[in-house]
């Protein structure tokens, strides 16, 4: 048996959920007799401390999860742990993914998982508490100086996957995290969902799998007998996908619990129906992306087809069926103008939301619009040592300055504080209601 320590580098916030990949391949890493452990890493912690604390938990691999966010904290932490400590260090996630080779030019990282991890990280512990240096041909898994590796079909049945070790996700106040789905069908550039699947041989045809109803409500109600269970979050992009899947859910979660929950949606996979029906089975929140407020910037730049007029419909829609309602919105991205920026906020007051969240468009790699960005030459050579904040653009655009998206990013800045809403629900204690509110914040842009 070997046990993996699964470093969570904290970043802008420390109280955010855990990435929910490490969470999956420990529960299925753990019915094989391996043990896993979780360490956050506050924003303060340095090297030395890290080391100290690792050595503690005494593992014999180490994992990380990252997105571009936690990039640079890792290429500063992971050369000096490999000092301190001689272990095995694998990093998965988004930006392993796309930028395998980045990762592994990094001192410190031995290996990079790219892709789905279960089934591949169970193989790679087994080889190394074996002894099966070098370790090779190991689908998913990629080494230092290795070529990139075949990838194995992705896992089926998915509803065969082990629930969630919870263990390893830091939740605060009975405020539980499902994902009901991998994959995405969706074409929006600026997301690297898509971009999975199209990893894989058949694209979303074949990467993109829902859990089954009764599966997703077993795992509610394990969690209902094990802990404390307030609220839930599902995590899906897109919760609305499929309506038939939507309806049974509905039907079933009604009959069975009485917690309140909220979900990710797109206006387009929405009606006044479908919406009743979450709102009666418990959703008291679901956030919309509305990315922008002019059509041609979200259809043409973003591939979001839909209409002003279909989003102002579905947040009334939302709101008159008894819901909270918050809109995601994005400034800096390319092609866009003052004028773009003016429609959105002017789009706002049309749409009226409970709540938004606002973000400075940031190219993840792995998206067809970072590759825009690269090949426009909007994207700094230096961007993998620029730090991803979501407040400034690290991008050289044409149409909009650094200097416009300051002052915009302020406008909606002032715009929050003066309409902060009191949309939370009110029977959930205060501490629950600023967890759910803080995590509006967290949800869009997190390649």
């Amino acid at each position: 048996m070997l046990k993996l320590l699964f470093l969570e580098l904290n970043h802008d916030i420390d109280w955010a959920v855990a990435a929910v990949g490490p969470a999956y391949i420990a529960a299925n890493l753990k019915q094989y007799g391996h043990s896993t452990t979780l360490l956050q890493v506050p924003q303060d912690m340095n090297s030395s401390h890290l080391a100290d604390s690792i050595k503690e938990v005494s593992p014999d691999i180490i994992g990380l999860s990252l997105t571009s966010r936690q990039w640079l904290r890792a290429k500063k932490l992971v050369p000096e742990i490999k000092k301190e400590l001689d272990i095995p260090i694998i990093a998965g996630g988004l930006l392993p993914t796309f930028s395998s080779e980045e990762v592994l030019n990094t001192e410190g990282f031995d290996y990079v998982c790219i892709g789905e991890g279960e089934q591949a990280m169970l193989e790679l512990v087994n080889a190394i508490e074996n002894n099966a240096y070098p370790i090779k041909n190991i689908r998913n898994i990629r080494g230092r100086g290795e070529p990139m590796p075949e990838l194995r079909l992705p896992f089926e049945p998915i509803d065969d996957i082990p629930f969630m070790a919870r263990d390893m996700l830091g939740e605060q106040y009975g405020v539980r995290h499902i994902s009901t789905q991998r994959g995405c069908p969706f074409p929006c550039t600026y997301c690297a969902a898509q971009q999975i699947s199209h990893l894989y041989p058949g694209g979303y045809q074949s990467y993109g799998r829902r859990r089954s109803v009764d599966n997703v409500l077993q795992e509610l109600l394990q969690i209902q007998n094990e802990s404390e269970l307030n609220y839930i979050v599902f995590l899906d992009d897109t919760f609305t996908i499929n309506h038939k899947w939507v309806e049974e859910f509905c039907f079933k979660y009604k009959k069975a619990f009485s917690i309140p929950f909220s979900i990710n949606a797109r206006a387009e996979t929405v009606n006044e129906k479908i919406l009743a029906q979450l709102s009666g089975a418990g959703c008291m929140h679901i956030i919309y992306g509305v990315e922008s407020g002019s059509e041609q910037l979200r259809q043409n730049v973003l591939q979001r087809n839909v209409s002003n007029e279909h989003l102002i419909n579905t947040f009334s829609w939302t709101r008159n069926s008894g819901m909270i309602v918050t809109a995601n919105y994005m400034l800096g991205i390319p092609g866009e103008t003052r004028e773009n920026v003016e429609e959105t906020l002017s789009l706002h007051k049309f749409l009226k939301p409970d709540d938004f969240g606002y973000f400075v468009f940031y190219p993840f790699p792995g998206t067809a619009m970072f590759s825009l960005c690269k090949n426009k030459g909007y994207l700094p050579k230096d961007y993998y040592d620029i730090p991803v904040n979501h407040r400034e653009s690290i991008l050289n655009l044409p149409d909009l300055t650094k200097d416009d998206i300051k002052y915009y990013y302020q406008c909606f800045t002032e715009l929050r504080i003066a309409n902060k809403s009191e949309a939370m629900p009110h029977n959930l204690d205060k501490k629950t209601q600023q967890s759910i509110s803080e995590q509006i914040q967290t949800f869009a842009n997190q390649g």
